[in-house]
């Protein structure tokens, strides 16, 4: 089935123009996306984090964002999504940097950036994971497993090789798959997964 169409209120719409309007004068100092180009930045990276929104577990509890790199999808996803707590986890410095920065700037105040790798972080027990673009699945599930609570879901956007990776995680992990069709990726798929477990000892 396709994502369901994210709906967003007009003081996230603004507070979206202050983040790429952010972004754009931070990246040109610094290579926080390839793109440079305002209206592609916001058709292709904008929308395809805002996608992920509806998709989000209703309950309450911490998320976190693993290498957000320069805010997609962690930041764009809580500048939408302001009840609960957000986790931004990214490595490199320069682009923790921003995330902090443009969190002050944006009034996000439920936001905390973590300037250290995926496998170091310390963070409460979560009730969502989502990344995009950062690892295998398998590689995503075993940090999934580590920092979910028990009823946690990660939400993990995938290009064309999803089903290839979910047999390939298959021998190490059992979960239940659920499977979107992208609306800004043709091919592309977003994983929803919950009960994930390790296979065997």
């Amino acid at each position: 089935m396709k994502a369901p169409l994210a709906t967003v209120s007009r003081e996230t719409e603004t507070r979206l123009d202050g983040f790429l309007a952010l972004l754009l004068r931070w990246n040109a100092r610094i290579n926080l996306v390839a793109e440079r180009d305002a209206e592609r930045l916001r058709a292709r990276h904008i929308a395809d984090s805002l996608q992920l929104l509806p998709l989000l577990p209703e309950r309450e509890g911490p998320a976190a964002d693993l290498g957000t790199g320069g805010g997609f999808p962690g930041l764009i996803l809580a500048i939408a999504d302001t009840g609960r707590p957000w986790h931004l986890v990214e490595s490199d410095r320069r682009k923790a940097a921003f995330l902090l920065a443009a969190s002050a700037e944006l009034g996000l105040s439920h936001v905390r950036v973590h300037a250290e790798r995926i496998e170091a972080v310390s963070l409460p027990p979560l009730s969502l994971v989502t990344a995009r673009a950062l690892a295998p699945l398998t590689t995503l599930l075993g940090h999934a497993a580590r920092l979910l609570r028990p009823d946690g879901t990660a939400v993990f956007p995938k290009g064309r090789t999803a089903e290839a990776e979910l047999t390939a995680a298959g021998a190490d992990w059992t979960m239940s798959t659920e499977r979107f069709e992208s609306r800004t990726e043709p091919g592309a798929t977003i994983l929803r997964i919950t009960g994930i477990r390790r296979v065997g000892p």
